[in-house]
Protein backbone atom coordinates (compact mmCIF):
# COMPACT_ATOMS: atom_id res chain seq x y z
CA UNK A 1 0.00 0.00 0.00
CA UNK A 2 1.00 3.66 -0.17
CA UNK A 3 1.86 5.92 2.65
CA UNK A 4 -1.41 8.11 1.82
CA UNK A 5 -3.53 7.00 -1.05
CA UNK A 6 -6.50 8.79 -2.65
CA UNK A 7 -10.14 8.39 -4.26
CA UNK A 8 -10.09 8.38 -7.76
CA UNK A 9 -13.43 9.08 -9.82
CA UNK A 10 -13.45 8.45 -13.79
CA UNK A 11 -17.16 9.92 -15.02
CA UNK A 12 -18.84 11.42 -17.73
CA UNK A 13 -20.30 10.26 -21.02
CA UNK A 14 -17.37 9.93 -22.93
CA UNK A 15 -15.60 6.97 -23.64
CA UNK A 16 -12.61 6.23 -21.50
CA UNK A 17 -13.38 5.63 -18.01
CA UNK A 18 -12.43 2.04 -17.75
CA UNK A 19 -9.38 2.40 -20.25
CA UNK A 20 -8.26 5.28 -17.71
CA UNK A 21 -8.58 2.92 -14.85
CA UNK A 22 -6.10 0.00 -16.54
CA UNK A 23 -3.50 2.25 -17.60
CA UNK A 24 -3.60 3.20 -14.00
CA UNK A 25 -3.54 -0.17 -12.88
CA UNK A 26 -0.61 -1.44 -15.52
CA UNK A 27 1.08 1.19 -14.70
CA UNK A 28 1.29 0.37 -11.25
CA UNK A 29 1.94 -3.17 -11.87
CA UNK A 30 5.30 -1.85 -13.85
CA UNK A 31 6.67 -0.74 -10.90
CA UNK A 32 5.32 -4.17 -8.93
CA UNK A 33 2.19 -2.67 -7.60
CA UNK A 34 -0.56 -5.04 -7.04
CA UNK A 35 -4.32 -4.06 -8.25
CA UNK A 36 -7.90 -5.65 -8.04
CA UNK A 37 -10.16 -4.18 -10.64
CA UNK A 38 -13.54 -5.87 -9.40
CA UNK A 39 -16.26 -4.90 -12.77
CA UNK A 40 -19.58 -4.07 -11.88
CA UNK A 41 -22.39 -5.27 -14.67
CA UNK A 42 -19.64 -6.63 -17.23
CA UNK A 43 -20.10 -10.76 -17.35
CA UNK A 44 -18.92 -10.99 -20.99
CA UNK A 45 -15.41 -12.20 -22.03
CA UNK A 46 -13.22 -8.84 -22.37
CA UNK A 47 -9.22 -7.90 -23.51
CA UNK A 48 -8.78 -6.39 -20.29
CA UNK A 49 -9.03 -9.75 -18.30
CA UNK A 50 -6.55 -11.32 -21.06
CA UNK A 51 -4.03 -8.42 -20.58
CA UNK A 52 -4.14 -9.16 -16.53
CA UNK A 53 -3.61 -12.48 -16.80
CA UNK A 54 -0.22 -11.30 -18.92
CA UNK A 55 0.75 -9.51 -15.48
CA UNK A 56 1.61 -12.53 -13.37
CA UNK A 57 -0.82 -11.89 -10.79
CA UNK A 58 0.03 -7.92 -10.71
CA UNK A 59 -3.52 -7.12 -12.13
CA UNK A 60 -6.52 -9.34 -11.24
CA UNK A 61 -9.84 -8.82 -13.02
CA UNK A 62 -13.16 -10.02 -11.37
CA UNK A 63 -16.44 -9.92 -13.43
CA UNK A 64 -19.60 -9.78 -11.63
CA UNK A 65 -22.40 -9.40 -14.31
CA UNK A 66 -24.56 -10.85 -16.81
CA UNK A 67 -23.90 -11.45 -20.69
CA UNK A 68 -27.11 -9.05 -20.87
CA UNK A 69 -27.67 -5.34 -20.71
CA UNK A 70 -29.37 -4.21 -17.76
CA UNK A 71 -32.80 -2.90 -18.09
CA UNK A 72 -35.08 -2.27 -15.18
CA UNK A 73 -38.00 -3.72 -17.27
CA UNK A 74 -36.83 -6.47 -19.15
CA UNK A 75 -37.13 -8.90 -16.28
CA UNK A 76 -33.54 -9.27 -15.79
CA UNK A 77 -32.97 -6.86 -13.06
CA UNK A 78 -33.18 -9.08 -9.92
CA UNK A 79 -30.48 -10.98 -11.58
CA UNK A 80 -28.15 -8.11 -12.39
CA UNK A 81 -29.14 -6.76 -8.76
CA UNK A 82 -27.50 -9.66 -7.07
CA UNK A 83 -25.00 -10.03 -9.08
CA UNK A 84 -24.02 -5.97 -8.12
CA UNK A 85 -24.82 -6.78 -4.56
CA UNK A 86 -22.19 -9.58 -4.58
CA UNK A 87 -19.44 -7.36 -6.10
CA UNK A 88 -20.39 -4.77 -3.48
CA UNK A 89 -19.66 -7.57 -0.76
CA UNK A 90 -16.02 -8.47 -2.61
CA UNK A 91 -15.34 -5.02 -2.53
CA UNK A 92 -16.04 -5.27 1.20
CA UNK A 93 -13.58 -8.38 1.54
CA UNK A 94 -10.84 -6.23 -0.50
CA UNK A 95 -11.19 -3.52 1.26
CA UNK A 96 -10.99 -5.71 4.57
CA UNK A 97 -7.73 -7.27 3.34
CA UNK A 98 -4.38 -6.47 2.27
CA UNK A 99 -4.43 -8.25 -1.17
CA UNK A 100 -3.70 -4.87 -3.27
CA UNK A 101 -2.51 -1.45 -3.33
CA UNK A 102 -5.20 -0.28 -5.83
CA UNK A 103 -8.65 -1.46 -5.77
CA UNK A 104 -10.28 -0.45 -8.53
CA UNK A 105 -13.99 -0.40 -8.73
CA UNK A 106 -15.55 -0.55 -12.24
CA UNK A 107 -18.74 0.31 -13.13
CA UNK A 108 -19.68 0.65 -9.65
CA UNK A 109 -21.20 4.46 -10.25
CA UNK A 110 -23.36 3.10 -13.17
CA UNK A 111 -24.41 0.13 -10.50
CA UNK A 112 -26.13 3.17 -8.73
CA UNK A 113 -27.53 5.30 -11.15
CA UNK A 114 -29.29 1.95 -11.79
CA UNK A 115 -30.21 1.54 -9.00
CA UNK A 116 -28.58 -1.64 -8.05
CA UNK A 117 -26.32 -0.36 -4.96
CA UNK A 118 -26.74 2.87 -3.85
CA UNK A 119 -24.72 5.86 -3.08
CA UNK A 120 -24.95 5.78 0.56
CA UNK A 121 -23.15 1.98 0.30
CA UNK A 122 -20.02 3.37 -1.88
CA UNK A 123 -19.67 5.88 0.24
CA UNK A 124 -19.50 3.42 2.93
CA UNK A 125 -16.84 1.96 0.65
CA UNK A 126 -14.72 5.04 0.61
CA UNK A 127 -15.17 5.84 4.52
CA UNK A 128 -13.87 2.05 5.34
CA UNK A 129 -11.02 2.37 2.81
CA UNK A 130 -7.67 1.42 4.65
CA UNK A 131 -5.32 4.71 4.51
CA UNK A 132 -2.80 3.63 2.50
CA UNK A 133 -5.00 2.09 0.02
CA UNK A 134 -5.51 3.60 -3.90
CA UNK A 135 -9.34 3.49 -4.64
CA UNK A 136 -10.63 4.02 -8.13
CA UNK A 137 -14.21 4.39 -9.02
CA UNK A 138 -15.65 4.60 -12.62
CA UNK A 139 -19.14 4.67 -14.36
CA UNK A 140 -21.83 7.76 -15.55
CA UNK A 141 -23.31 9.20 -13.60
CA UNK A 142 -21.15 10.65 -10.46
CA UNK A 143 -23.10 12.57 -8.06
CA UNK A 144 -22.30 15.18 -6.12
CA UNK A 145 -21.91 13.74 -3.10
CA UNK A 146 -19.47 11.28 -4.50
CA UNK A 147 -17.80 13.70 -6.35
CA UNK A 148 -17.12 15.64 -2.89
CA UNK A 149 -16.11 12.64 -1.36
CA UNK A 150 -12.71 12.23 -4.32
CA UNK A 151 -9.88 13.73 -4.62
CA UNK A 152 -9.27 13.31 -8.18
CA UNK A 153 -12.08 13.52 -10.28
CA UNK A 154 -12.15 13.09 -14.20
CA UNK A 155 -15.23 14.00 -16.11
CA UNK A 156 -14.93 11.84 -19.81
CA UNK A 157 -17.19 14.00 -22.54
CA UNK A 158 -18.14 12.52 -25.42
CA UNK A 159 -17.53 15.05 -28.44
CA UNK A 160 -18.26 13.09 -31.41
CA UNK A 161 -18.22 8.85 -31.43
CA UNK A 162 -18.02 6.95 -34.68
CA UNK A 163 -20.71 4.09 -32.12
CA UNK A 164 -23.21 6.73 -33.97
CA UNK A 165 -22.59 5.76 -37.05
CA UNK A 166 -23.19 2.57 -36.22
CA UNK A 167 -19.80 1.12 -36.12
CA UNK A 168 -20.05 -1.70 -33.47
CA UNK A 169 -17.63 -1.96 -30.80
CA UNK A 170 -14.31 -3.58 -32.41
CA UNK A 171 -11.87 -6.40 -30.27
CA UNK A 172 -9.06 -4.74 -28.92
CA UNK A 173 -10.28 -1.05 -29.15
CA UNK A 174 -13.56 -1.05 -27.49
CA UNK A 175 -13.71 -4.89 -26.56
Amino acid sequence: MFEKGYVHIYTGNGKGKTTAALGLAFRAAGSGIATLVIQFMKGLPSGERDAAAMTGGLVRVESHGSDRFCRPDDGSFEEHRTLARGALERARRALAGDECAILVLDEIITAAAFRLISDAEILDLVGSRPEGLELVLTGRGASDELIEHADLVTEMREIKHYYNDGVPPRKGIED
